[in-house]
């Protein structure tokens, strides 16, 4: 077990004073078996005029900030401590009937997950769902979990991490021809590739901790990171990060989930005054441990 304390901080700077719309911010983790959450602070300069708290339609904790008056500069601070139980991928159980592919949810289970089945995403072709299929052949019998792991780990051996300043996400054809991309991209990537196999896949946005243990630092742990989660029956939703190559939940903080990436985009809002008034963002991004007072190591 792990405790970990995420200081997150992002300024937007403006020309002249500018008035604000409403600011829709997720950072506060929800919890569960393997995470909870121990405290969190939010501290918005100028002062905001309201922070209502809200639940989306996924069950995400978003916080709505309304904010009177004009300034030059908007910061939003955040704060969260979180008790992390680290899950190896090769951990993860799933039902016999599921351990090879293919394989059907079941009926309870696939109204619910249908809407996750279902792609997203324009591809031309069937470039994505051709790639996707490479991973489903590759012997007489096909092992659910090899397949997903190969797959994850595919796109982190194969292609290349590119930091990506510009709003929104690649699209998956994109991601897949140029070989290039950042955490989000290749969230999407492999989202949408399973999703061509028929299973169900969500996306995840929060934080990674980038630890120097091995001299190979994690990717995308400078700003907000995001990976992927595919639910198996047994098993459940299991995290998959491609850009780093891991599988499980190790060093991985959820704080939102979606079917869409554009769903849970972790800071958005608008801005009254002239579009060349806006000069620029900047974000720091801090993932830090602390001893733990009772190191109990597993799952509770």
């Amino acid at each position: 077990m792990t405790i970990f304390v995420v200081r997150h901080a992002t300024v937007y700077r403006y020309r002249n004073p500018v008035g604000f719309g409403e600011h829709r911010l997720m950072f506060r983790p929800r919890d569960s078996y393997d995470q909870r959450l121990i405290g969190s602070t939010l501290k918005v300069t100028p002062e905001p005029r309201e922070v209502h708290w809200v639940h989306d339609v996924f069950g995400n904790c978003v916080a709505r900030i309304a904010l009177d008056g004009e300034a030059s500069e908007l910061r939003l601070e955040t704060e969260i401590k979180v008790e992390h139980f680290p899950r190896a991928g090769e951990d993860f159980r799933i039902d016999e009937r599921a351990l090879t592919y293919p394989f059907a949810y079941d009926a309870e289970e696939a109204p619910d997950l249908a809407p996750l089945v279902a792609r997203q995403f324009d591809d031309d072709g069937g470039e994505v769902a051709a790639w996707a299929a490479q991973f489903a052949g590759r012997g007489p019998v096909t092992r659910t979990a090899g397949l997903l792991m190969t797959m994850c780990y595919a796109i982190h051996e194969s292609f290349g991490y590119q930091r990506r300043l510009e709003h929104g996400t690649q699209p998956p054809l994109i991601t897949l021809r140029t070989r290039r991309g950042s955490c989000r991209d290749f969230a999407l990537l492999m989202m949408e590739a399973v999703r061509s196999l028929g299973f169900a896949a969500r996306f995840v946005t929060g934080y990674i901790y980038v630890a120097d243990r091995d001299g190979k630092p994690n990717l995308g742990g400078g700003s907000t990171h995001a990976w992927c989660q595919v639910y198996l029956p047994g098993a459940g939703w299991v995290e998959f990060d491609p850009t780093n190559g891991i599988v499980g939940n190790r060093d991985l903080i959820r704080v939102a989930s979606a079917r869409d990436p554009r769903q849970a985009v972790p800071l958005s809002g608008s801005y009254f005054g002239a579009a060349d008034d806006f000069l620029g963002m900047e974000v720091q991004v801090n993932v830090l441990t602390e001893p733990a007072a009772d190191d109990r190591g597993d799952l509770p």
